[in-house]
Formats: structure tokens, C-alpha cells, sequence
């Protein structure tokens, strides 16, 4: 009888840690299932980040573009005012080159 009462206590020993192994895995299971929901949200923000990552480059080489068509276009119109104020002098001595001579036939 020894034994059965032995036996029978080792069964229900063995039950239990059973139980208890069901109980953690069903704890278990509701984690994983909370960590996959997790990933998946981590991954559809992700996805998110990189489309509008995807999409500051974009803006950012178009607003890149403009800026350097601005600066040739400041450069063009630098360049420009230079140049007419290079004719302007030009003009200007070639003005007072016309005056001396003048004034030289008036006396």
C-alpha cells in the first residue's frame, strides 16, 4: 500500500507541475501574442518612416535642384551687372577722352 500511496502522490505531484506548465504556457502564449501584435505595429511604422523618409530625399534634391538654379541665376546676374558696369566705365572714358579732345579744338 506503501507504494500506491507513493505512486499516487508522485501522479499528483506530477499533475501539477502539468498544470502549472499549462498555465505558463498559455501565459506564455498571450506574450508571444502580444509581442507578435507588437512587431507588427513596429513594422507598419516602420514601412511609414521610410516612405516619408523616401520622400524628404526626394523634396530634399528638388529643393538641392532649385538652390543651385537660384545661385546660377544670381551668378548669371552678377556677372551681368559687372559686365554693364564694365561698359558703363567704358563709356565713360570714352566720354572724357571726347571732351578733352573737344575742349582741345575749342581752344
Amino acid at each position: 500500500m506503501n507504494s500506491l500511496d507513493e505512486k499516487e502522490k508522485k501522479l499528483t505531484s506530477a499533475l501539477e507541475k502539468l498544470k502549472n506548465i499549462k498555465i505558463d504556457d498559455a501565459n506564455e502564449n498571450e506574450l508571444v501574442s502580444e509581442l507578435k501584435n507588437k512587431k507588427k505595429q513596429l513594422e507598419i511604422e516602420k514601412t511609414e518612416l521610410e516612405e516619408k523618409y523616401q520622400n524628404l530625399q526626394k523634396e530634399h534634391e528638388q529643393l538641392s535642384q532649385k538652390l543651385s538654379d537660384f545661385e546660377k541665376k544670381d551668378l548669371d546676374k552678377k556677372s551681368r551687372h559687372q559686365e554693364f558696369s564694365e561698359k558703363i566705365d567704358e563709356l565713360n572714358q570714352e566720354t572724357d577722352t571726347l571732351l578733352e579732345e573737344i575742349d582741345k579744338w575749342q581752344m
